[in-house]
């Protein structure tokens, strides 16, 4: 995805500027896709930071030993070396405990490609780097070992179950202190129109709580809180 695709993709545009994690899980939730949220235990390392951008995926697996005749990182620097503006990298790990598969070094060249952040439900290190950087990131953990003999990342830009939720490429994803979120590309336009009319439905809600409306009748007129 090149420059001029990503100023016209309103989608993420719209969901940066305006939206919300809970906003989003509830437009998806009324389309019926109640499981787009990742597992809560993957969290931001900033919780100022918000994630936006399009998916670029990444699948690791646990090793047990430390092969000496090939480097484990070769795939992971094709794939960072890769990434374009607004690129959100998404590296799923299979909850292994594991999987170091982001710390600074990958941080720092991501954010000079111009990519949105990264999410994963492995494990980070340097955070202290990272959160000094700015680059949004998710992980489900920290530690300081290293990925060598502990993982190893076999496949890019496929789709991939990360924190519980499966990504393809190019999906939305969308991350604050709430949560994780990812829209399936073919919905997303339905899902950030809903979730768009929902703000605004919650912000008159809360305009007239101020003004000393009751929540019940509130309630009984939008039928949600």
């Amino acid at each position: 995805m090149d420059d001029a695709t990503l100023q016209a993709d309103d989608a993420v545009r719209l969901a940066r500027e305006h939206l919300s994690s809970a906003a989003l899980s509830d437009a998806l939730d009324e389309l019926g896709l109640m499981y787009q949220i990742m597992d809560s235990h993957v969290r931001p390392l900033d919780e100022s930071s918000v994630l936006c951008g399009r998916a670029r995926t990444g699948n690791f697996k646990d090793v047990y030993h430390a092969d000496e005749s090939s480097d484990p990182y070769e795939l992971v620097i094709t794939l960072v070396d890769s990434l374009r503006h607004g690129d959100v990298l998404v590296l799923a790990c299979g909850r292994s405990g594991r999987i170091h598969p982001w710390g600074e070094t990958q941080a720092v060249a991501a954010a000079m490609r111009g990519a949105a952040g990264c999410v994963t439900d492995g494990l980070v290190r340097d955070v202290s780097q990272i959160r000094a950087l700015g680059l949004p990131s998710f992980s489900a953990g920290y530690g300081a070992i290293k990925l060598r003999g502990r993982g190893r990342l076999v496949a890019i830009d496929v789709p991939v179950s990360c924190g519980g939720v499966w990504v393809s490429p190019g999906d939305l994803v969308f991350g604050d202190v709430d949560g994780v979120i990812v829209v399936p590309r073919k919905v997303e336009d339905e899902v950030i129109q809903n979730a768009l009319e929902r703000v605004e439905r919650e912000r008159e809600i809360v305009r007239e709580l101020r003004r000393g409306v009751s929540i019940v009748e509130l309630y009984r007129r939008y039928r949600t809180l």
